[in-house]
């Protein structure tokens, strides 16, 4: 085999929310496509009965009557009733304004419809005439300006270019009059607003100012003595500072002056705070211009002053403009860095402030700890302070008498102090390391659990739980006395700290599986069976149900059987005690998840839960019958997932008694609850427990999917709400109500509601699992769950679905093959397009690991023909754009060990980051492996464009894995694409063979199979080089730690190249003097693939009746069947391998030589005679 894939890089995140920021921006935000995003915009459509306002002769919408008319008694008539119209249809427009502010539901949707009709055009006229006229109501005149901006944020294309250019000049003109003769302050930020949305639309590709006078407005009212014009000029700037363009450089001094000259202002605090507002703004536009960003340097004093006093101002958006600095430009802080730290540790300690102002502080230094790890490695003295800081919140918990019994988990109340203080501390150890925080942690925690109030205890365990992931390494090392002192705390007097101990626990159980499990099992099992045990709280007893879920999920099966009886007794004999209290008192927290351990257990001791079936499955039916009230859903959810689990582990035959039942439970689930409200948690768990029936029944499960498709289908194709808004809109929308939002630059936001967006993952993954199991039998399906699929590639919001989306690909094809090659063609074309720009745009790299994955295996699946020449040709430039970005991104890291605050941690992530290179590199290999092999030499052509990248993988000086994965590239060449393939020999041949005796064993496996292939498809043009390479591979496999774990790999490589050579090159090398030494180094076991050749080869050998095999006398075939007994033993073949059947029949001819057979076998151990004979027996 040429190569293994390394184990790194295989897991995806599945519940991250966006890919990254630049996932969102993909399709860009950029000029031409500005505002066409993804916009929430309410429904205001459809129902405005006048049409649209009059024109004007130029073309332009007429606006409203000038205030005053020229006396004239000759006014023609039709301009009069024009006038009138137009009157009447504005009085009309302020009702319609005053009903979309009303609180009445039907009133203000009907409002919103029949604005949502009203011409775009027409709408900037009436707004404009509702924003000029004072006599309208303050509210409905700010409703205008907001409606306004929101109608250039959206539509900009559709109304703008509609109007005429005096209009356009008059729009423009006037909105700069209006800030002028504004007289509240309110209403002036909200016309600035609408200004900075124009301006931001005006800047046309080239990066040129439509309107210029826009800066003449700015300039002019910035050195204004009028308090308002200055800061209606910052608020401009803050809302866009890009409004210079490409002019931005030429007024680079003139810019930063008026910020300086602002901040600098003493009388006006809020001028002070918009310029450092502004200036802050003005850097995170300009967050990749390092000359700019270093020119402006000299303002960050300015802005943390302005900061400091506008917090104890009652404002925090200073506060919140420095988060984005430390998250976004964090170098920018670095040459006043001991000034902000100290600051913002400052604010965080005081408690004079409000909770979210010290948590915004707090937020600062946690960001730089992500963003900037390494320049705040530096600061230790702030950090020794900060942490304190943390627990200091941690602390801050108020007492509630009900807490113990309550049956409603309430949700963590994220705008606490503790639970920033717990997420604070958990980001900061995984950002800098346990190096740096666990000696400066461990004595506070200690101290902690000692302090009398249980504030204080339950703090340091919930610490404890929070730095696991980040101090992993160091707090291995003293693992024993932490969890020793942690079980103390399961008997503490104060439920809560009781609880703290066990969230700990399964913490740790988590952080540090499996070696947690291996060496602390005895303790930790009785101690949270004993714990569940609590009669005196249930919230107790539940988490140490939830402790043992983490503790059993991790769990080697070997470790946890010892205590299968134990176990199952107590989960038993609680569960019919809580069943007991659901029905007596309705309570059914406990009962959630001893339902869930049980589920855990069964899934880990997998068929020795036989026994103990009989014991559970009446009362887990029973509760899925019973528990039909809506605040039991989520117990029914957990009792189904646990059904399910219990069924996958104990085995079809065991659980065909019930499963019949069972499917009759879901199915009438199914139906009863058709109508399932969106969030209703049992969705999920179905999807998943019908996934597991499928598993468990196999073929037998195709009957139920027409009932199980169309709940599945509805999940997946669950479409997110998405808008696009800038800072003013997502200020007012509240976090709580599901939205999630990502920063896209200029004042915009991209905002999603996260509801249902994980059951739609879960569904996606319930496809591929249905795929995968019932192959054909799935084929009624493919058709729709292809135009599901396809789509979902570019479903930025979650990498789950993505993930999923690529791995069905490949399965729907196999399920689609019964259909004939005509169907599976078009379906195939239906997606082949898809995926190659999926690779393309894809930027996660675990996501696109496995999009290249599956587009391999599609092409394994179709074959020769199935790529076009448009296809080859964007494949290649995407091919080769991955190989350049793969030596780009080589350089950067070599960079970065150059930087000032390289240390040994960045090094660690530079490593990371390398491995994932690597990972994306061998899926290069791997589509290359899929077209070579299905193409053949036909492809060389095509492949030449990538040759002097493939060539520069295999120079010398570069990282082994590069060469391992160059040479893999080249063994395909050679194997499926020869002869013709010599003419590429002058490139990779000497390197190949100086590869054979490399220092790496993956370096020197990738080159010894490509000798094998070499010989066995290579052609004459290669014979010359067979001997060359012999005594190469000879030296690698006699070298004293050959068959190490590390080498062994290699060496069986080496091995097969040998016997290869023998076999397809006999002529070039003294067979009869090489043979005995290959005989000496069988058998191969560890590389499967290659045991093959070389057991297909001795039974070549055996079969002729080599002498040299054989040995005079036949005296070697002790021996040769003490080497198909090893092979047997380590399962090198499978049995269903034709050449198991001629290791058999090498056997059974000795069996009938009486005396030699019994000679044979008395020098076998016991194993191997036992090996023997199973391999007689499958044969």
């Amino acid at each position: 085999m040429r190569g293994d894939n390394p184990p790194w890089g295989r897991l995806i995140r599945s519940s991250a929310l966006f890919a990254s920021p630049r996932a969102v921006g993909t399709s860009g935000v950029g000029r031409a496509n500005r505002g066409r995003g993804p916009v929430r915009r309410s429904q205001w459509e459809r129902g405005w009965r006048c049409g649209p306002a009059p024109r004007s002769p130029a073309g332009g919408t007429a606006g409203a009557p000038p205030s005053s008319l020229p006396p004239s008694l000759s006014f023609p008539l039709a301009a009069m009733a024009a006038v009138a119209v137009a009157v009447a249809e504005q009085e009309q427009f302020y009702a319609l304004l005053g009903n979309l502010l009303s609180p009445d539901n039907a009133v203000r949707k009907q409002a919103e419809e029949t604005y949502e009709n009203i011409p775009g055009p027409s709408k900037i006229t009436y707004l404009l005439q509702a924003i000029r006229n004072n006599a309208t109501p303050e509210e409905a005149r700010q409703m205008a300006a907001v409606l306004l901006r929101r109608l250039l944020s959206s539509a900009f294309e559709e109304v703008y270019p509609a109007l005429s250019p005096e209009d356009q000049t008059s729009v423009k003109s006037e909105l700069l009059l209006f800030i002028q003769i504004e007289v509240q302050s309110t209403m002036r930020k909200k016309i600035c607003d609408i200004v900075a949305e124009l301006a931001r639309n005006l800047i046309d590709e080239d990066g040129n100012n439509q309107w210029p006078e826009v800066l003449k407005f700015l300039f002019d009212s910035v050195s204004s003595q009028n308090v308002g014009l200055r800061e209606a000029a910052l608020h401009i700037f803050w809302n866009f500072p890009g409004i210079f363009g490409n002019q931005q450089q030429h007024y680079l001094e003139v810019i930063k002056r008026m910020l300086v000259q602002c901040m600098q202002d003493q009388e006006h605090p809020s001028i002070k705070t918009l310029s450092a507002r502004a200036a802050a703004a003005f850097v995170l536009a300009n967050e990749h211009n390092a000359p700019l960003l270093k020119h402006f340097a000299d303002l960050l004093p300015g802005i943390l002053q302005a900061l400091n006093d506008s917090c104890y101002q009652n404002d925090d958006s200073v506060l919140k403009s420095l988060v984005e600095i430390a998250d976004s430009v964090p170098k920018y802080l670095r040459p006043h860095l001991e000034a902000t730290l100290q600051l913002t540790l400052k604010l965080c300690a005081d408690t004079s402030l409000s909770n979210m102002q010290r948590q915004l502080a707090l937020e600062v230094i946690v960001a730089l700890s992500e963003t900037a790890a390494a320049m705040l490695r530096r600061h230790t003295n702030i950090i020794a302070q900060a942490i304190p800081q943390m627990l200091a919140m941690m602390v801050d918990l108020e007492e509630d008498e009900d807490w113990a019994n309550a049956d409603e988990l309430a949700d963590d109340d994220f705008d606490s102090n503790a639970v920033a203080g717990e997420s604070a501390l958990d980001r900061m150890a995984c950002g800098l390391g346990g190096k740096l925080v666990l000696p400066m942690i461990k004595e506070h925690i200690m101290q902690m659990l000692q302090n009398p109030d249980w504030k204080y205890r339950h703090a340091g365990l919930m610490a404890l739980s929070a730095i696991g992931e980040g101090c992993h390494q160091q707090m291995e090392g003293i693992l024993n006395e932490i969890v020793n002192f942690v079980l103390l705390f399961l008997q503490d007097p104060h439920p809560r700290v009781r609880y703290a101990a066990c969230n700990a626990i399964g913490q740790m159980a988590t952080d540090f599986a499996p070696a947690f499990q291996k060496k602390f099992h005895e303790k930790v099992i009785g101690a949270l069976l004993q714990t569940m045990e609590d009669q005196g709280s249930q919230r107790v007893q539940a988490h140490a149900a939830a402790a043992l879920i983490n503790f059993t999920e991790d769990c080697p099966k070997s470790l946890l059987i010892p205590y299968l009886d134990n176990l199952v007794k107590h989960l038993h004999s609680i569960m019919v005690i809580k069943l007991q209290e659901l029905i007596q008192k309705g309570t059914k927290l406990v009962l959630e998840q001893v339902v869930t351990s049980i589920a855990s257990v069964a899934d880990t001791v997998e068929e020795k839960f036989v026994p103990y079936y009989d014991l559970f499955m009446p009362s887990l039916k029973h509760i899925v019958e019973n528990a039909v009230q809506k605040e039991l859903r989520l117990l029914r959810g957990k009792t189904i997932e646990c059904i399910s689990l219990i069924g996958l582990a104990v085995g079809k035959e065991k659980f065909m008694q019930d499963a019949s039942d069972v499917m009759q439970l879901l199915l009438k689930t199914q139906t009863d609850f058709s109508d399932l409200e969106d969030d209703d948690p049992q969705i999920s768990y179905m999807i998943s427990a019908w996934a597991r029936m499928c598993k468990i029944l196999g073929k037998e499960f195709q009957q139920y999917l027409p009932v199980v498709m169309g709940p599945l289908m509805k999940t997946a194709s669950i479409k997110p709400e998405v808008a696009l808004l800038d800072t003013q809109d997502m200020e007012n929308m509240s976090d709580d109500d599901g939205w999630e939002f990502v920063s896209i630059g200029d004042q915009q936001s991209f905002g999603i509601k996260t509801a249902g967006l994980e059951e739609k993952a879960t569904a996606c993954q319930m496809l591929v699992c249905y795929a995968k199991e019932l192959k054909e039998g799935f084929v009624e399906y493919t058709e729709q769950v292809v135009k599901l699929m396809v789509p979902l590639l570019k479903f930025y919001f979650h990498d789950g679905v993505r993930v999923a989306a690529a791995e069905s690909m490949p399965l729907l094809l196999e399920c689609a093959r019964v259909r004939g090659p005509e169907y599976l063609t078009q379906m195939w074309h239906f997606m082949c397009d898809a995926l190659i720009k999926a690779i393309g745009t894809e930027p996660e790299s675990d996501v696109l690991s496995e999009i290249m994955h599956s587009f391999a295996k599609c092409i394994d699946v179709m074959g020769d023909g199935c790529l076009n020449n448009e296809h080859f040709e964007e494949l290649g430039g995407i091919l080769k754009g991955k190989l350049e970005e793969h030596f780009k991104n080589q350089e950067l890291r070599q960079v970065k060990r150059q930087d000032e605050d390289y240390d040994e941690q960045v090094e660690e992530s530079l490593q990371d980051e390398d491995d994932s290179d690597v990972y994306i590199l061998t899926k290069v290999s791997d589509i290359l492996h899929s077209i070579f092999s299905s193409y053949k030499e036909k492809v060389l052509p095509w492949f030449e464009r990538l040759l002097p990248l493939i060539v520069n993988l295999i120079c010398p000086h570069r990282p082994w894995p590069d060469r391992q994965w160059g040479l893999c590239i080249f063994d395909d060449v050679v194997e499926h694409c020869s002869p013709a393939s010599f003419k590429y020999a002058e490139y990779f041949l000497r390197p190949m063979l100086e590869s054979v005796c490399d220092n790496s064993p993956e370096v020197r496996q990738a080159a010894a199979y490509g000798v094998g292939v070499m010989a066995q498809f290579g052609g004459d043009g290669y014979r010359p080089f067979c001997p060359e390479a012999l005594p190469l591979l000879v030296r690698v496999i006699q070298s004293p730690d050959a068959k190490t774990k590390e080498n062994v790999n290699a060496t069986e490589n080496c091995i097969s190249a040998v016997g290869k050579i023998m076999k397809f090159k006999p002529d070039c090398i003294n067979v009869e003097e090489v043979l005995p030494h290959w005989l000496s180094w069988l058998p191969l076991h560890e590389d499967k693939e290659e045991a093959v050749h070389t057991f297909n080869y001795l039974c070549d050998l055996l079969e002729s009746n080599n002498p040299i095999v054989l040995g005079p006398n036949n005296s070697n075939l002790p021996r040769i069947l003490g080497i198909i007994a090893d092979g047997e033993i380590h399962e090198a073949i499978k049995h269903e391998d034709p050449c198991t059947k001629r290791l058999a029949n090498v056997v059974r001819q000795v069996q009938t030589s009486g005396g030699l057979w019994t000679e044979c076998i008395s020098q076998l151990n016991a194993d191997q005679q036992a090996a023997i004979q199973e391999l007689l027996n499958s044969a």
